[in-house]
């Protein structure tokens, strides 16, 4: 990826953007801390396992303005 490409996708602002948010996990509710990666694009979608419970779920970020918004549910057998 090129820097342009980012700089598009991430217009300049007051330089800062989350790399870590709080999730809820749906199959124990337990809270827990994931890093974001900001270099993956402004929308992103993957499957990462709870390190409470190791249940796999499917993770939905989308930055907007350096903001990560964070969406996790039950990966579908």
């Amino acid at each position: 990826m090129d820097f342009n490409d980012l700089d598009d996708e991430f217009p300049l602002g007051d330089g800062t953007v989350d790399t870590s948010t709080h999730v809820t996990c749906p199959h124990c509710n337990e809270m827990v801390e994931i890093s974001v990666d900001p270099g993956g694009g402004s929308v992103q979608e993957y499957v990462e396992d709870c390190e409470v419970c190791c249940n796999p779920w499917r993770v939905n970020v989308r930055f907007v303005d350096g903001t990560a918004i964070v969406e996790v549910s039950a990966l579908d057998a």
